[in-house]
């Protein structure tokens, strides 16, 4: 077990399908910083503002960019991501999915709708975890996430968060999207520092509010999979889409594209 963990995290990162992790990127906060900097001035093609009309603020978005971004690439392979990420998946290796970038400007009134990260995936399995990483103090625009809604009987549905549109068009493969205050429903969220982690599968509802603060609000999000995680097609592009990935149902995520970050 990786220093950083102890057996309460990853208990509850199994039951809930989410955890904190203290201090996971410490080390690495300038070297990210700086890669978000370089993001921002030279984004790629999967940029976003993500605006809605009477809007206040910027919030920007971007995934997909480790390989010509070289902080974000130093960064996966030399912190101990792939490590603690085996430790609570329970995998003997960790394979790269993609990198996201979440930037709230101050004044930026737009939350970050409550969704599940996995259907808008090609990829399923038990194995997965993402981490959630602010470069700044976070506290009411931290991220929060819905204890236990990886274990629902179904899978929430994936909306365009502009538009509010559904995102494939079988909807009745999944449930809408709840409101977890209304619903009174368990709510887990941490104040943080930089450096600090939240780790959540890919089937967690979460969401985050809107930054009313006078200070930034920067996070580096990594996505990774572990031994069972497979290929799965979708109705339509998911997103991210990687285009011409040649990959079949049941397939293990190519390695030259998704590669294995750590190995037991």
């Amino acid at each position: 077990m990786h220093p950083l963990l102890d057996s309460s995290l990853i208990e509850q990162f199994q039951r809930d399908g989410v955890t904190v992790v203290r201090g996971l990127f410490d080390g690495y906060v300038d070297q990210l910083a700086k890669g978000i900097a370089r993001n921002m001035e030279t984004p790629g093609p999967y940029a976003s503002e993500n605006k809605k009309a009477g809007e206040t603020g910027r919030f920007f978005d971007d995934y997909c960019n480790w390989q010509r971004i070289p902080e974000f690439e130093e960064v996966i392979h030399d912190s101990a991501a792939g490590e603690v990420a085996a430790d609570l998946m329970g995998s003997d290796h960790v394979q790269l999915f993609h990198d996201h970038v979440l930037v709230k400007e101050p004044g930026t009134s737009m939350a970050t709708p409550w969704h599940t990260d996995g259907p808008y995936y090609f990829v399923e399995g038990r194995q997965t975890v993402s981490f959630w990483s602010p470069l700044d103090p976070v506290k009411e625009a931290t991220l929060r996430l819905v204890a236990g809604s990886h274990r629902w009987e179904k899978p929430v549905l994936p909306m365009r968060w502009v538009s509010d549109e559904a995102y494939f068009p079988n909807i009745d493969d999944y449930m809408p999207v709840p409101d977890p205050e209304a619903e009174g429903m368990t709510i887990l969220e941490w104040d943080m520092q930089p450096g600090d982690a939240v780790a959540f599968t890919y089937d967690i509802l979460h969401g985050a509010r809107g930054n009313t603060s006078t200070e930034r609000r920067r996070a580096f999000s990594l996505r990774l999979v572990g031994d069972d995680a497979r290929y799965v097609e979708r109705p339509g592009r998911t997103s991210p889409p990687f285009p011409e990935h040649d990959m079949k149902p049941g397939d293990k995520l190519r390695e030259d594209w998704f590669p294995t970050i750590y190995q037991r």
